[in-house]
C-alpha cells in the first residue's frame, strides 16, 4: 500500500486541513470550501450533540439547538471566532458550542430558519441510542464531548484504513487482520491468524505489523488536520488517549 490512497478524490485548491476549510468558508473565497465545511460538521457532529445532550435535558430541544447550531455555523455567523493560534479545532468547535448555548438558547427554536428546516442529516435517533450507554452519570458535558469526540476521530481513521484495503482488494484481509490493530497478542493468536489466512506465521506478523503502521499514520495524518502546528501532533495523541482512557 502507498500513502496515496489516502489522499482525496477531487483535490481543493486550498490547504484541506479542518483549520483551513474553516478560514477559507469563513472568507467566502471558494464556493468548495462551504461543501468540505459542511462534510466536516457531518463528520464531526456527534461529540458536540453528545455535550448538548448532557446540559440540555430536553431530548427534543437538544437536538434542535444542535440544528440550530450547525444552521449558524454553515451560514457563516460562528467562522468569525475561529482562530487557529488560539488552540485546536476540536476546542474551537466546544467553544463556539458553548457560547451559542449561553447566547442563544432561547432563540433557537425549531420554528426559526425556515420552520426548523435540517441543514445536515443527523442521526438522532442511532445517536441517542449511543448516548444511552455513556459511562458515569457524573461526568461533565465536557468530559463526554472529549471521550465521543476521540472515538469518532478513530472511528473516521478505522473506514479510511479499511477503505484503503477494499480499494486494494484485500477487504478479507483487513477483517482478518481488524483485532491486531491493538499490539497486545500472544503468538497463539498470530498462528490462528497465519492459519485463516493460510499463510506462515512470519507472514501473518508482518501483514499485521504493516496494518498497525498504517494505522499509526492515518491517525496522525487526521490529528494533524485538527491542529495549526504540526509539532503539535504528539500533544494531541496524548490527549487523545488521556481522553480515552
Amino acid at each position: 500500500m502507498t500513502s496515496s490512497n489516502a489522499q482525496p478524490e477531487q483535490p481543493l485548491s486550498f490547504a484541506t486541513t479542518h483549520w483551513s476549510i474553516v478560514l477559507e468558508a469563513g472568507r467566502g473565497r471558494h464556493a468548495e470550501a462551504d461543501v468540505a465545511l459542511a462534510e466536516l460538521c457531518q463528520k464531526y457532529w456527534f461529540p458536540l450533540y453528545s455535550y448538548v445532550r448532557r446540559r440540555v435535558h430536553d431530548q427534543s430541544e437538544a437536538q434542535d439547538l444542535t440544528q440550530e447550531f450547525f444552521a449558524r455555523l454553515l451560514e457563516k455567523e460562528l467562522l468569525a471566532q475561529a482562530n487557529p493560534d488560539r488552540g485546536r479545532f476540536r476546542s474551537f468547535l466546544l467553544t463556539a458550542m458553548q457560547n451559542f448555548l449561553t447566547n442563544e438558547w432561547r432563540k433557537a427554536q425549531a420554528t426559526k430558519r425556515g420552520g426548523g428546516q435540517r441543514v445536515l442529516s443527523l442521526d438522532f435517533q442511532a445517536s441517542d441510542s449511543r448516548l444511552s450507554f455513556e459511562p458515569g452519570h457524573d461526568w461533565t458535558a465536557e468530559r463526554i464531548f472529549e471521550r465521543n469526540w476521540g472515538i469518532t476521530l478513530l472511528e473516521h481513521v478505522l473506514t479510511r484504513l479499511r477503505d484503503e484495503y477494499t480499494t486494494a482488494g484485500k477487504e478479507k484481509l483487513f477483517a482478518a487482520l481488524r483485532p491486531f490493530i491493538s499490539s497486545n497478542r500472544d503468538e497463539g493468536s498470530f498462528a490462528m491468524l497465519a492459519e485463516q489466512l493460510e499463510m506462515t506465521e512470519g507472514a501473518a506478523k508482518v501483514a499485521a505489523h504493516r496494518l498497525r503502521k498504517r494505522y499509526r499514520e492515518l491517525l496522525r495524518a487526521e490529528l494533524a488536520q485538527t491542529v495549526a502546528d504540526p509539532a503539535d501532533v504528539d500533544a494531541e495523541i496524548a490527549w487523545l488517549f488521556n481522553a480515552l482512557g
